[in-house]
Order: C-alpha cells, then sequence, then structure tokens
C-alpha cells in the first residue's frame, strides 16, 4: 500500500486499510489507519481523478 506521515507516531509508516477516496476539489487521496498506533492517516495522491463524462442524451427514433 502507501506510504505516510503519522502525526502521532511522528514517523513515515506503511498505511494500513487504506481506502483511496476522490476528495472535493477532484484530486485522489488515500485514507487508513497507522499500524502502530491506530491513528487515522490521509495521503493526498498527485493529479486529478479522471472524470466520467455524462452521457449524452440519444436522439429520438423516428
Amino acid at each position: 500500500m502507501a506510504e505516510g506521515y503519522c502525526v502521532k507516531c511522528k514517523a513515515k509508516k506503511e498505511i494500513t486499510d487504506g481506502v483511496e477516496e476522490v476528495m472535493k476539489n477532484g484530486r485522489k487521496a488515500i485514507k487508513g489507519r497507522c499500524p502502530a498506533c491506530g491513528t487515522v492517516m490521509f495521503k493526498i495522491l498527485g493529479g486529478k481523478a479522471a472524470a466520467v463524462p455524462p452521457s449524452a442524451p440519444e436522439p429520438p427514433a423516428a
């Protein structure tokens, strides 16, 4: 999984139980737990999430 910084342990650790999320601004992030103390860890990933284009309405059959 991803490596993040635990604020409570003050060290870089591997994120356990990580889930990839999309933030409100469209960026991807991983949210999980610290393996040592169980504190929530959050790591912002690079780039924007791929937006799914809305499907175009089908023309009426004549």
